[in-house]
Order: structure tokens, then C-alpha cells, then sequence
């Protein structure tokens, strides 16, 4: 049988390669890059390890369950490390939020800020538990191919009022402004817009709760590695540097996948963790079903690009908490101005992520290892160019740190690097340089997401973050079970 071929060695692509090889079907794993993760690449620079992406790891079963599966043990390939708190959100105002998994100690943080809101976070809470069972644990592995699926969940999906958004399900039972911020910027994780994402995605905060928050040893980078020597411990093959130039057709089926650096590869099978819009708009323009499909899904909303700074200083601040969220002055107008103007705006809400506070490896002795990102409109919104908006608001960004949060920052700079809308653009493939792909409103989840396998070309099927059930590290796993089980009905017969 020829191989079946993964594009693209992200997390969903990894997942999907363990799984086929585990059940018995060969895989060639092909990832454009020097190293494999997708955004979780990777970067080291004079002693200093970042993470280039995903650093929140929140449902460690999911991982695990490849491991089990392969019949191997996880522990032998990674160290996942509990990290306490699960975020410290802060304000200017010098307020401050631990929030974790003691609930007791939770409840207490939330009567300082309104003691109201104590009880309207236990409904909220019981409420986002319900969401995380039905729309999680039930349909977040469950592929939709037809609308005959979404009906079946309609029921449930109205009962939970899945129409409401995320921020006015939280403020119908938190009244604290800054407590609704603290319960609804979640959906900023998997490029949502808490005022516009469907309050299905509230299961996040429930999710966290079920199983924490985990870090692997080693970085998100080490998690990879793992991956990937599980992959070929069960006789996968990756390919690095290998770009996918076209999918040759055969009538309705892919029979082959022609690479940039001339070769042709024959294949059963192709599934894609690239770019949705890059999969069918340049892989498959030459055809009429990939031009058709690439035509419709730049008519889709995308989800909001990131700017993100990675810096090494030669101090390690042991005053920040291993992940940082900085609220600015704004919460709803910056949010509306990421989402939907033409422009950069002259506040910001950073995300600051000091993984040795967790795990000292990853600088040299002493120092510290940062990045710290700021959501930004993608290039369909803001067409700016970031080659001169870039050095600017990096500049702006590092003096904001400093007089908030690391004092000295500047004077104790090693080594830095930035990563621009351009950059997911132009290395990883997104569309519009959208950091999570099309954004996960109502009407563009489920059965209104790309589907698991396509509807015309049968031998194509998708995985990662554009198809169900969406972004972040536990959605992109989960599209990966998904996925696997509609290729092995078709592969193993």
C-alpha cells in the first residue's frame, strides 16, 4: 500500500501520524521547516531556549491517551510540570489575581474584588463544567460531515446558549468588570473574540479546572521532541525541509504529492495540518473543487494575529509568575480594535510568559528566558506593514514591562527577537498572517468549520486548528482523533 502522507509536523499533525502508525498504516510526516511544531517551534540563542508558541498545556489525558495507545509510556518520552498559579492577572491599577485550582483560595481572591460575585462564580462555574461536558468530552473528537450532526446537537447546543457570547454569558453571573475580565479572556487563547466567540467556549475555564495547567520539562519543544520520537519509535518517517509545492489529481482523489524540490510522492492518502486556506488555494488551486474551496474559506472570518516578542536577560525576576496576563486600560474597545480596525492601537494587553519561574533550564544560570505577545489585527484587518510597526511597538512594549512589571528590563537585554503578522504570513503559511486560523464564532464551528475530510475530494482530510474543533493544543489533538478515525474506516479496509 503507498504511504499515507501528514503535511505539516504541528501538534495536530504529530497526533494525527501517531495514531495512523499505531493502528498499522505507514506515514511520511513532511514539515516545511527545519524542525518539526509548527508554532511550536522552537528558537535557541547564546544559552537561551524559547518556546516559539503554545505554552499552556491544560488536558494532559489527550496527550497521554497517543502514548497508551502506541503502548508506550509517556513518562519515558516527557515530564509534564504542574504549574501554580495557572495565570496571575494583572491590572495598572496594581490589582492582582492568582488564579488556580484551589478553589477556596479562589473564592477568597473574588470576595476582595466583589463579594457578590462569589456565588455567581460558583453558577458560572457549573455552568462551564455543563459546556466542557457536552461540547468537549461529547463532540470535541466527534467529526461533523454533515448538517444531519449539527441538528443532532442542536438541542444541546440551544440549551446551553451557545448564540451568547462568551463575555455576556460570564456577566450574567460576575458583576466585578475586572472579574469578567479575568473569566472571559480565555477565548483569546484559540483567536476568539470574547465579545463575539460563542459561550461554547467557556468549557476552557472548566477544562483548566478538570486537569490544570501543565508545562512541559524542557519547554513546549521537549513535548515535541517527544512526539516525534514516539512517531518514529513506532516506524514513522519524518521528513524535515520538505515543502509540499501541489497535490496531483486524478479525477476526484489525490494521487500524489509533488514536492518543491521536484520529487513526487504516490499516496493513498493525504491529510493536511497546513494553512487551510494555503491547502486549498495553493496545493490544490489547479483544481476546480481546491480554487471553489480556497474562494469560499477567504470569505470566512480569520481569527486575529499576534505580535510577539522573545528576549533573554541576564536576570531572572522571580517576582513574575510563570504565565502573565497584563490587562490594559481597555478591555472591549482594544479588543473591537483588534478584531475589526484598520489600525494599531496605541494601548495594548500583553500575555508575558517566564517559563524558568518553572523550569530554570531554559537560560543560563541566573538569567531568564521571556517572550511576551500582544494580539494585533491580522493583515485582511490592518494591512500595516510590520517591518516599520514592529521595531515601534517592540520599543513600546519593552518600556511598558519594565515600568510595570520587570524593572532594569532594557539595561539586562542578552538577546531578543520578534515574530510579526508577517511572520505568519510568510513562514508558517496562515492566511492573513492569522495566528489560530478562522475564527471560532457560531456560525464557523462544527459543521461550519472545514470538515475533518473533505466533502469532494475523499482521499483529503484536514487537521489542526481550521478544521473541528479548532485551536490550542488540546482542539488540535482533538481534531486529530477525529480525523484519524474517519481515515482508518477508509485505510485499514
Amino acid at each position: 500500500m503507498n504511504k499515507t502522507v501528514v503535511i505539516g509536523a504541528g501538534f495536530g499533525g504529530l497526533a494525527l501520524a501517531i495514531r495512523l502508525q499505531a493502528a498499522g498504516i505507514p506515514v511520511l510526516l513532511l514539515e516545511q521547516r527545519d524542525k518539526p511544531g509548527g508554532r511550536a517551534y522552537v528558537y535557541q540563542d547564546r544559552g537561551f531556549t524559547f518556546d516559539a508558541g503554545p505554552t499552556v498545556i491544560t488536558d494532559p489525558s489527550a496527550i497521554e491517551e497517543l502514548f497508551t495507545l502506541a503502548g508506550k509510556r509517556m513518562s519515558d518520552y516527557v515530564d509534564l510540570l504542574p504549574v501554580t498559579p495557572f495565570y496571575r492577572l494583572c491590572w495598572e491599577t496594581g490589582q492582582v489575581f492568582d488564579y488556580d485550582n484551589d478553589q477556596a483560595r479562589l473564592e477568597e481572591q473574588i470576595r476582595r474584588f466583589n463579594p457578590r460575585d462569589v456565588e455567581g462564580y460558583r453558577r458560572f462555574l457549573a455552568y462551564s463544567q455543563a459546556v466542557f461536558k457536552e461540547g468537549y468530552l461529547k463532540l470535541g473528537t466527534v467529526p461533523f460531515l454533515s448538517f444531519r450532526d449539527m441538528l443532532r446537537a442542536g438541542p444541546q447546543l440551544a440549551r446551553l446558549q451557545a448564540w451568547r457570547s462568551v463575555y455576556s454569558m460570564v456577566a450574567k453571573f460576575i458583576e466585578d468588570e475586572r472579574l469578567r475580565e479575568a473569566f472571559s479572556f480565555h477565548s483569546l487563547l484559540v483567536g476568539g473574540n470574547p465579545f463575539a466567540t460563542s459561550s461554547i467556549y467557556t468549557l476552557i475555564h472548566a477544562l483548566e479546572r478538570e486537569w490544570g495547567v501543565w508545562f512541559a520539562r524542557g519547554g513546549t519543544g521537549a513535548l515535541v521532541q517527544g512526539l516525534v520520537r514516539l512517531f518514529q519509535d513506532l516506524g514513522g518517517m519524518l521528513e524535515l525541509n520538505a515543502q509540499v509545492d501541489r497535490l496531483e489529481m486524478e479525477g476526484a482523489r489525490i494521487r500524489a504529492v509533488r514536492l518543491a524540490d521536484g520529487r513526487l510522492i504516490e499516496t493513498a492518502a493525504v491529510a493536511s495540518n497546513a494553512d487551510v486556506v494555503h491547502t486549498y488555494e495553493k496545493l490544490l488551486g489547479h483544481h476546480p473543487a481546491g480554487a471553489a474551496r480556497a474562494t469560499a474559506l477567504k470569505r470566512k472570518r480569520m481569527s486575529n494575529s499576534l505580535f510577539v516578542l522573545y528576549f533573554g536577560l541576564n536576570h531572572h525576576h522571580s517576582q513574575l509568575a510563570h504565565h502573565t496576563v497584563c490587562f490594559g486600560p481597555r478591555y472591549k474597545a482594544l479588543i473591537e480594535d483588534i478584531f475589526h480596525r484598520d489600525t494599531l492601537s496605541e494601548d495594548f494587553s500583553l500575555y508575558l510568559h517566564a517559563p524558568c519561574v518553572t523550569d530554570p533550564s531554559l537560560a543560563p544560570p541566573g538569567c531568564g528566558s521571556y517572550y511576551v505577545l500582544a494580539p494585533v489585527p491580522h493583515l485582511g484587518t490592518a494591512n500595516l506593514d510590520w517591518t516599520v510597526e514592529g521595531p515601534r511597538l517592540r520599543d513600546r512594549i519593552f518600556a511598558y514591562l519594565e515600568q510595570h512589571y520587570m524593572p532594569g528590563l532594557r539595561s539586562q537585554l542578552v538577546t531578543q527577537r520578534m515574530f510579526t503578522p508577517f511572520d505568519f504570513r510568510d513562514r508558517l503559511s496562515a492566511h492573513h498572517g492569522s495566528a489560530f486560523s478562522i475564527e471560532p464564532i457560531l456560525r464557523q464551528s462544527a459543521w461550519f468549520r472545514p470538515h475533518n475530510r473533505d466533502s469532494q475530494i475523499p482521499n483529503l482530510y484536514l487537521v489542526g486548528a481550521g478544521t473541528h474543533p479548532g485551536a490550542g493544543i488540546p482542539g488540535v489533538i482533538g481534531s486529530a482523533k477525529a480525523t484519524a478515525g474517519l481515515m482508518l474506516e477508509t485505510l485499514s479496509q
